[in-house]
């Protein structure tokens, strides 16, 4: 039960929390209960930031994938 909730949060729920910590060399986990406990304090406010970092992290792979391509002409 518990791996397949790490293994949803890992892949499924855009990997901001990974992402985040392997820039910072912080464990994910930190960063993801900082969220969930950050978010109970600021009333919610903490989801916004994280989809706009799931957005931006998105972004960028794809601009990373179309500029790939123009390298590969």
């Amino acid at each position: 039960m518990f791996d397949r909730l790490k293994t949803l949060f890992d892949t499924q729920l855009f990997g901001v929390c990974t992402k985040l910590g392997e820039k910072m060399g912080i464990s994910t986990s930190s960063i993801r209960f900082f969220f969930i406990y950050f978010s109970f304090i600021a009333l919610g406010s903490p989801i916004i930031i994280y989809l706009a970092l799931a957005f931006l992290i998105d972004w960028r792979k794809s601009a990373r994938k179309r500029r790939s391509f123009y390298y590969d002409i």
